[in-house]
């Protein structure tokens, strides 16, 4: 659970959201350490084939984030990586992109 200035954030809700946008294959969302907020959420997103990484994209899936989410909810920052790494039986190992935020 994410603690964005006192509100609960559940990182499977943002997950869920992300995963309805076309361009979305597989995403997992992280607390990333914060001096006003406590944390906010960030998220890894693994794009569909046809689909880069951009300034636009990210811009693109905030704003489909903010039409569906609270504002403490939406993801701070959006990360494209290649693999969300996930342990055998399909859990987001949140530790490893936790690695990746540093």
């Amino acid at each position: 659970m994410i603690k964005y200035k006192g509100f609960p954030v559940a990182p499977a809700e943002v997950e869920a959201v992300l995963l309805e946008h076309p361009a979305v294959r597989d995403c997992g969302v992280v607390a990333k350490p914060n001096a006003d907020a406590g944390e906010i959420p960030c998220a890894f997103v693994v794009l569909r084939d046809g689909f880069t990484s951009s300034d636009k994209l990210d811009a693109e899936l905030r704003a489909f984030v903010a039409d569906r989410l609270a504002h403490h909810k939406q993801p701070r920052e959006v990360h494209f990586v290649d693999a969300v790494p996930r342990t055998p039986s399909g859990k987001v190992l949140r530790r490893e992109l936790r690695k990746g935020l540093s």
